[in-house]
């Protein structure tokens, strides 16, 4: 079920838009459209959706559109042209009330620039939200309360954003973004300004998160990295100079690009270090499915193939895929595995050799 569906989206700064459009849908590039009209095309008929409690990750490097993409989304950025519909409403036709009313119950959004407000505490900022709708103040710190722990930040409530660690701001950010239960959550290069170790870290905290939420959040995901794109994404959009170049699973577009941009992002990536045991994963027979206790060896579905493989080598039967909350979500048999890692490792050897191979190259 689609949760947001973009159609025929355009953006075009400055000049004369028509004229930009008409000139870019007759295949005159973005620069000589610039140098005839004036116009910069920002975002070029772009049309997808973002289905239910999926994390869709656009890529793209600088100046790709895909931060204004994001802002159209939920119109910090005026779209010229096309819609954005969220659960089946226009929202581009929407009035000022309509979007305060969205942007404060349904859709929240997480800066690369923590965007904190330095006077408050971190309590403070994390409850401003519910300030604004109209939440008592016990009610509104209850609640902020209980996101910083979810986030990792108990103890620290009453801590200035000033000292604090890059990392930690951004979870403040990310708290306060969560506190009013979003169904929709736009995060803009969110982690690309925390240091690499930190970075994994709030990747890793964001999919925990992501599987702890009841319901799961829909997350629509920006970043020009594309470790983290393959990482996070179930699906991804790859854009280029305001189109989008390809739409797919990382399994899609790592094995399949759409053409040689696209063929060039992906080409020197160690396939079993990215793809993920979800890939691979089968429903388990109910034989299976009995043999499986909760204390059996296990994976994580976004856990990648190289690092699942001596797990399921070691075992006698196909391993449990298991979420962070232990729910089983299918099984993994060697013979799909084996399948899959020679396939992607650029390697046809014996079963006891593909480890071995396979840790070679993630070295």
């Amino acid at each position: 079920m689609a949760v947001i569906e973009v159609e025929g989206l355009w953006k075009i700064f400055g000049g004369d838009p028509e004229r930009a459009r008409e000139r870019a849908r007759e295949g005159v590039s973005k620069a000589e459209v610039k140098a005839e009209t004036g116009s910069v095309i920002a975002v070029n008929d772009a049309t997808f959706e973002v289905r239910e409690q999926e994390i869709f990750v656009v890529m793209g490097l600088s100046g790709s559109g895909k931060s204004t993409l994001l802002r159209c989304i939920n119109r910090l950025i005026e779209p010229t042209f096309g819609t954005v519909e969220v659960h089946g409403e226009d929202v581009t036709a929407y009035d000022d009330e309509q979007l305060r009313d969205i942007r404060r119950t349904k859709m929240s959004m997480v800066f690369q620039n923590f965007g904190l407000f330095p006077h408050r505490s971190v309590l403070g900022n994390v409850e401003y939200g519910l300030e604004v709708a109209g939440m008592s103040k016990s009610e509104r710190e209850e609640k902020a309360r209980r996101t910083l722990d979810l986030v990792g930040l108990e103890g620290y409530e009453e801590s200035r954003p000033s000292e604090l660690s890059g990392g930690m701001q951004q979870r403040v950010g990310l708290a306060r973004a969560l506190v009013n239960d979003p169904e929709i959550l736009l995060m803009d290069e969110a982690f690309s300004a925390l240091d690499p170790l930190i970075r994994d870290e709030m990747q890793n905290e964001l999919l925990q998160l992501q599987e702890m939420w009841d319901p799961a959040a829909t997350i629509l995901f920006i970043t020009h990295d594309l470790d983290e794109a393959l990482k996070m994404g179930d699906r991804i959009a790859i854009m280029k100079d305001g189109e989008l170049a390809q739409v797919g699973t990382p399994t899609e577009i790592l094995t399949n690009p759409a053409d040689e941009y696209v063929r060039s992002f992906v080409e020197n990536v160690n396939r079993t270090k990215v793809l993920q045991a979800r890939t691979v994963v089968r429903d388990p027979r109910d034989e299976e499915e009995a043999r499986l206790r909760t204390d059996s060896p296990s994976v994580h579905p976004r856990a990648p193939l190289a690092e699942i493989l001596p797990t399921v080598l070691k075992s006698d039967q196909p391993v449990a895929v298991r979420n962070g909350q232990g729910d089983l979500k299918g099984v993994v048999s060697r013979s799909a595995l084996m399948e899959e890692v020679t396939r992607n490792a650029g390697v046809d050897l014996e079963e006891e050799a593909v480890e071995e191979a396979v840790t070679a190259q993630a070295s």
